[in-house]
């Protein structure tokens, strides 16, 4: 009883310790790209380049650590059809995010384009609608009207409001719910289930030949006459894997309502660490306000979705055990 009691409490240990790691790698990226990108020390106002770089190091260390030191396996099961149809599209709609999102930070600041982020299950619920994957309903009409309302206040509180910064950031939201949509129909659809390190192993270099193209044209030429600083991008590209690989380990070790849960919490403290470490970040009480009620319209959607999936699991359960009781008259018969 006593080593049952220890185990659980180490597995608990564990499992707040990685919940911790993620939060703290989350939250530390954000200002780290931040900083990269618009601090007069570094002087890289290239988030193309930056999200390439990062890409390119994903995709480096995904291969040698499937494909030359086989600490981890790559899952099997991959078909060209696949590879074209869904997981290239998933790359394509990640490059944009990352690229849309790094720019924004060049105009917005930190709080407000996490702010912004909360607007995100309103796209995702409106494109599944559009292809078939949602259905609408009054309860999710209300949940998604809260979120765009809390959204609008926290938009009209902002102090310092840059609509260019604002357009790339929704730019980066509508990339990242056509990527969701596209896992969805990955997942539904196809049936192929990938976990992190395989995801990343496939989809790292898609991004980064989505990211190559326009980077040539757009800030190749800028350049030329920047100084190189190896150590801090190399940093950088490093605690970007390591923020993938923490998502690994709580997706291993958790549920999905916890994954959830420390999502809310790692927006919160983006936005309030903002306000102490940018000059640009200041926040109103009309802001937070908004932003608070948006969060509320979070919560319900992830409690909404999560209820949804366990009706689809439970319906599915059903109906493979009535299968199983019917299959051996049938058995018989023949």
């Amino acid at each position: 009883m006593a080593d049952q009691i220890r185990n659980s409490s180490r597995k608990e240990m564990l499992t707040y310790s990685y919940l911790l790691i993620y939060i703290a790698l989350s939250s530390g990226q954000i200002f780290f790209n931040k900083w990269v990108l618009s601090s007069k020390e570094i002087n890289f106002p290239y988030p193309l380049g930056l999200t390439l770089l990062h890409m390119v190091f994903s995709s480096v260390i995904c291969f040698v650590l499937t494909k030359v030191t086989k600490i981890m396996e790559v899952q099997k099961g991959m078909t060209l059809e696949i590879y074209t149809t869904s997981v290239f599209p998933i790359g394509a709609m990640f490059a944009v995010t990352l690229w849309l999102g790094n720019t924004a930070y060049l105009y917005i600041s930190v709080s407000f384009a996490q702010m912004l982020k909360a607007i995100m299950p309103v796209v995702v619920f409106a494109l599944g609608v559009a292809v078939g994957l949602e259905a609408m309903s009054c309860s999710m009409l209300l949940i998604m009207s809260v979120i765009s309302f809390g959204v609008l206040v926290a938009s009209y509180g902002e102090i310092n409001i840059n609509w260019v910064g604002v357009v790339y950031q929704m730019g980066g939201v509508v990339g990242e719910a056509l990527r969701l949509i596209f896992m969805e129909i990955l997942v539904k659809r196809k049936g192929v289930r990938l976990n992190p390190i395989s995801m990343m192993f496939y989809v790292s270099p898609c991004s980064a030949v989505c990211l190559f193209v326009p980077w040539i044209f757009l800030e190749m030429p800028k350049m030329e006459s920047w100084s190189f600083r190896p150590l801090v991008l190399a940093f950088n590209s490093l605690s970007t894997f390591a923020l993938n690989l923490s998502v690994f380990l709580v997706i291993q070790h958790t549920s999905a309502l916890t994954i959830r849960v420390a999502g809310v919490v790692k927006d919160w403290v983006v936005v309030l660490l903002s306000a102490i470490l940018f000059a640009d970040t200041k926040l109103s009480m009309v802001t937070l306000f908004g932003y608070a009620i948006a969060i509320g319209g979070v919560a319900a959607y992830n409690n909404h979705k999560l209820k949804k999936e366990a009706c689809d699991e439970t319906s599915a359960g059903s109906k493979l055990s009535t299968t199983r009781t019917i299959s051996p008259p049938t058995s018989a018969s023949v």
